[in-house]
This record gives C-alpha cells, structure tokens and sequence, in this order.
C-alpha cells in the first residue's frame, strides 16, 4: 500500500510539473465558488477485516481464520459539498457499497479447512473535510479525510459468521479535481477504518450450533475498506 501511495504521488508530481509549463484556458473558472453544490460518483471498493483470535479450544478443535483474497465490489453515491472558504469544503456523500468478504478456517492440529462468505450492503453516511492546493489549468489535487457512520442492510442472520449491523469509524483519501467543460471529474481513492467490533458472538440463530465454533475462534472483527470512485460534479 506504501509503494502505490508513493507512485501516486509521484505521478501526480510529475503532472503538475508538466502542466506548470503552459497556462491554458480554464474550464468553469468560477465553479469553486458556489456555497452549495451538488453530484454524484460511481466506483469499486474491498473490504477487508482485521481477526482477533482467542485460541480457545472447542470440542477438541482450535480454530484459526483469515481473509485471503479480496473481490471487488461496486459503490454508488450521491455528493453534497459546501464551500467554506478558498481551500476547504465540508462534503456530505451518502453512499451504498454491495460486496462481500471470504473467510478461510483451519484446525490448528489437523489443517481441516472449512471456507465461507459474508456478504454485506453498506449504506454509508461519511461526513469529510477536502482540502485542496491551488488549482493548476484544470487541475486541482486534494486530500481528504472525516467520519462515517454505515449500516449494513444486507445482513442475513443463519451464517457461521454473522457481523453487526451498525459501524463508525474515520477515513481518509485524496484525488484531484479534472475541470471539463460542463463538469467536473474527480478521481478518488478513500481508506476506511472502522471502529466497532463487528462480530456477533450472541448466535441463537444458527440452525447447526456445531458451527458457534467458528464464532469461539474469534473475539474481534474491525472493518477495512479501500474505495476507488470517480465523482461527477
């Protein structure tokens, strides 16, 4: 992840170099002015947990977890940005994420495996301070970073594993605003952290409760999410 922060930024180095040489019309020069506007933006993302495992031993068993790979998921919001003075905005993007996460178990003595997936619908409420530098032609990099509050509405109880349905955390990104001639497009990439053990230990909904051993083998879940959208505005 460092190494691909760091091509990022030198990229956009090497961009804003290149583009510092020539000035050129601009597009929408008084777009950043608004008090109030408004758009949407479309994107991928991944989610991930960090596991705590308590090492407990159930019925002989002792069970450890991963999450090995990650699949890609799709994210669909709304922006709400207000101008607060020439370089901040506070921005309001309500957001849906449709994805899911694997889970891989192993016996620590016999290496059994047994593998599953939790799939989740985030509905997304981040409330963000975007700071961004001076504008260069029609470009304008930023940083952006705030909290967020998300419920899952796509949780269904009967799972080995079952997550809660509430989170919070904070998040933090950048992008760069590209003015075109009737909008603007802004590449963005958004790391989420959430704050709240997600993981269900209260399990009465399980049909088979050979499977709370699954449950047992973990005492916290926290939420991981990479985000890559691109916003209309």
């Amino acid at each position: 992840m460092r190494r691909l922060l760091l091509i990022l930024y030198v990229v956009s180095l090497v961009s804003v170099g290149a583009m510092a040489q020539k000035e050129r019309v601009r597009n929408q020069p008084y777009a950043d002015l608004k008090w109030l506007h408004l758009g949407f933006h479309v994107g991928i993302h991944s989610q991930d947990l960090l596991l705590t495992h308590t090492g407990v031993t159930t019925n002989g068993e002792t069970w450890f977890a991963e999450i090995p790979s990650y699949s890609p998921g799709f994210s669909v919001g709304v922006i709400g940005d207000m101008y607060m003075n020439p370089y901040f905005n506070l921005r309001f993007t309500p957001s849906i994420h449709f994805g899911d996460k694997k889970f891989k178990f192993r016996e620590q003595a016999t290496g059994e495996e047994f593998i599953t997936n939790v799939r989740s619908s985030y509905l997304n409420f981040p409330l963000d301070v975007k700071y961004t530098a001076l504008r260069l032609n029609n470009y304008r990099p930023y940083l952006i970073g705030g909290i967020y509050g998300s419920v899952d509405i796509g949780r269904k109880k009967g799972n080995p594993i079952l997550l809660k349905s509430t989170d919070f955390g904070f998040e933090f990104g950048l992008g760069c605003d590209i003015y075109l001639p009737y909008f603007k497009l802004c590449p963005e990439l958004k790391f989420c952290f959430g704050l709240v053990n997600l993981l269900e230990k209260d399990r009465p909904d399980l049909v088979d409760q050979a499977n709370i051993k699954y449950t047992d083998a973990l005492s916290k879940a926290t939420s991981r999410m990479v985000i890559l959208t691109f916003n209309f505005e």
